[in-house]
């Protein structure tokens, strides 16, 4: 019988444990940290063996399987590679066993998330049995199960460093580039190497879409659709998704049509118009005719928790969760995207990211700033270094909220969109974003 060990525990590995378990392989799951109860309940259902804290029994198998996430200095992928172990990363095991003939892969450093779950939303919503999920919180094992009319994936650095098989994508999407998890790759370079393979490893018929300013750090080959803000684009390219006046449109091989006006979209922010055309692109590129169908098939799409959300308005004042927002460019992006006069609540735990641009971007779009958490001393000197003044201190979120309501007047924008990670005050972007709405809440509940 075939052995294999899972390394983590998490979703991924979770997802991972089970298809190998279901194809008869005799599995093992090593998690370094504990294991959670419903990860153990779902192992002990399917006489799955699992341990906490690497052992030696790691390596009594035929091949490691490696989740996302998994770091390539870990202690037990190094081990491994001395021994001379076979191992394999998450893609190259799943994807040649997903059911369907159309695979989407979405990647990119913000909006991957919104875009893969547009997606999935609109081929349901054309009437096809679609899938949706990955990294996105659904293992990408789970689309081994059934057969699907489309399946979309999002894809993460970590999980696209280990994949050299054929994705098989018939599109695949890199929604945008900046800097991010330079610390689990190494340098800037590998990290754009690691997005750069959902396009280098996709259906040699298939699709690329990227960004039109993205172009020469990706090189891309092949079909590649590009998106931009000008009517004339930079690069000759076997298509392009112009953004102007008041819609999209999608020109390949010199025939142009509509993919939607920005009316058809109740998403928030000039970023997401860019999320929309692109999901609408990839979808129209699997043969589902859009144009004259764009606002309904859109229609019932809502912002993904957490991401450019509308929390509520007080006093004329709209406050919204951009929790997500967990670095420099992500939050620059949505501070561009939203108008009007705009406090920003900022910090958290670093990245080790330079401020500079975030600091500049605060000074041309925000009118205050309110500094939280552990990088708030250092974001602040970023602010002073730019000439940016009008900041203030908060020691708690609550105190962050009441600040910037006193700062605020009626039509401005309290934008939370930290530019930082959590984990020091929270334990997720998503903790962190509901309890900036449940503040909200509170006070509109105390009008």
């Amino acid at each position: 019988m075939h052995k294999v060990s899972v390394i983590g525990a998490g979703i991924s590995g979770q997802g991972l444990a089970l298809l190998a378990h279901n194809l008869g392989y005799e599995v093992l799951v090593s998690e370094k940290k504990s294991i959670n109860d419903e990860a153990k309940s779902l192992f002990a259902q399917n006489n799955i063996a699992y341990e906490e804290g690497h052992s030696r029994k790691v390596f009594e198998c035929d091949e490691i399987l490696i989740s996302s996430g998994i770091p390539p200095q870990s202690e037990i992928i190094r081990e491994a590679e001395k021994r001379g172990a076979k191992m394999t990363g998450e893609l190259d095991f799943v994807i040649p066993r997903i059911r369907t003939q159309n695979l989407v892969c979405v990647t990119g450093s913000n909006g991957k998330s919104t875009v893969t779950s547009l997606i999935g939303h609109i081929l349901t919503r054309a009437g096809l049995k679609a899938g949706a999920g990955g990294n996105l919180g659904t293992s990408s094992a789970r689309f081994t199960q059934e057969d699907f009319d489309a399946v979309v994936l999002e894809l993460s650095s970590f999980q696209l460093a280990r994949a050299t098989e054929n994705l098989r994508a018939k599109a695949a999407v890199i929604t945008n580039l900046a800097p991010d998890h330079i610390d689990w790759h190494g340098s800037y370079d590998a990290y754009v190497e690691a997005k750069s393979r959902v396009l280098k490893l996709r259906d040699p018929e298939g699709w690329g879409i990227i960004q039109e300013r993205d172009y020469d750090t990706l090189n891309p080959s092949g079909k590649i659709i590009t998106l931009s803000w000008d009517s004339k684009p930079a690069h000759d390219t076997a298509g392009h998704i112009f953004m102007a006046g008041d819609r999209a449109t999608l020109t390949i091989n010199g025939e142009s049509s509509l993919l939607f006006t920005y009316t058809d979209t109740a998403l928030i922010g000039t970023h997401n118009l860019e999320n929309a055309a692109m999901s609408l692109c990839a979808v129209k590129l699997l043969g589902v005719e859009v144009a004259d169908r764009a606002k309904s098939l859109l229609e019932g799409f809502r912002p993904l928790p957490h991401r450019c959300e509308d929390a509520g308005t007080i006093d004329g004042v709209k406050y919204i969760d951009d929790s997500k927002g967990t670095n420099v460019a992500a939050t620059i992006t949505a501070m561009k995207s939203i108008p009007g006069h705009k406090i920003i609540i900022l910090g958290g735990q670093g990245k080790g990211e330079d401020y500079a641009p975030l600091a500049e971007a605060v000074k041309d779009e925000c009118d205050y700033a309110v500094l939280i958490g552990e990088e708030a001393g250092k974001i602040q000197e970023a602010l002073e270094r730019g000439g940016f003044v009008n900041f203030r201190r908060a020691g708690t979120m609550e105190e962050a909220v009441d600040t910037a309501q006193s700062l605020a007047g009626p039509g401005m924008v309290v934008l939370l969109s930290p530019a930082c990670t959590s984990w020091d005050m929270y334990k997720s972007y998503k903790a962190r974003g509901e309890h900036f709405c449940r503040i909200v809440r509170e006070k509109i509940n105390a009008l």
